[in-house]
């Protein structure tokens, strides 16, 4: 099981200068455990969550009793992806829990490789149930058996391990083949030249109306004169 040691945080203690110092500001709660701030070193925590994800179970070490727990989010800088904060949910002992498990999809697809079909995949998590120690890092789709088109694998498809429920519909689609279309290149549309010709003839016209409209009050003016 991965671990990682972790420091009480003062709440007084500024942010940015705990980052700057190479600690991770954070906090670990659960159902019963209140929340309580901690730090733990961003080189560390890097490592950790590498490794975990979000879904295998990390220890808490340093603060009395170890606490098993999962890395439950994580808020990291906008422009830069570098991690700022992050919060763990302590698991109740003895009790299972609800997660998304990432899916690695594994082996080559004989409906891909010889039919030239393209590979869909609908899912990349799985939801699922299980203790602690048995929570999976991620779950493994063999796509070698898609071998022909319209081929399938549903959820109940996914060998889940000793302890693990699915809570995903198993008859949701994790990823199928389909046949490539080939793209209908359009033709261009041809310009019809009569109509813009007699679209600028048109308009050569309303212009020379406006011209001779604008002289007519003059026209009118001079016979006020006389």
């Amino acid at each position: 099981m991965l671990s990682i040691n972790i420091e009480k945080r003062d709440k007084t203690h500024k942010l940015d200068a705990l980052r700057k110092a190479g600690k991770l500001p954070a906090v670990f709660y659960g159902r019963k455990e209140k929340s309580t701030p901690i730090t733990v070193s961003h080189a560390e925590f890097l490592k950790v969550w590498k490794k975990a994800g979000e879904s295998s179970v990390v220890e808490l070490k340093g603060l009395g009793e170890e606490h098993e727990s999962l890395i439950k989010e994580i808020d990291v800088h906008p422009v830069t992806g570098v991690p700022r904060h992050a919060d763990f949910y302590v698991i109740e002992k003895g009790k299972k829990v609800e997660v998304d498990v990432p899916l690695n999809f594994v082996g080559v697809s004989p409906a891909v490789k010889d039919l030239g079909a393209i590979l869909v995949k609908v899912l990349h998590t799985l939801k699922i149930e299980a203790g602690a120690r048995d929570l999976p890092a991620s779950l493994s789709v063999d796509i070698s058996t898609l071998a022909a088109f319209q081929d399938s694998i549903k959820a109940k498809d996914i060998k889940l391990g000793t302890g693990v429920t699915l809570i995903t519909n198993a008859e949701d689609i994790v990823a199928s083949v389909s046949e490539a279309k080939e793209e209908v290149e359009e033709a261009p549309t041809a310009i019809d030249m009569s109509a813009i010709e007699v679209e600028k003839k048109g308009k050569e016209e309303v212009e020379g109306e406006g011209e001779a409209g604008a002289d007519a009050p003059k026209e009118s003016k001079k016979e006020e004169k006389k």
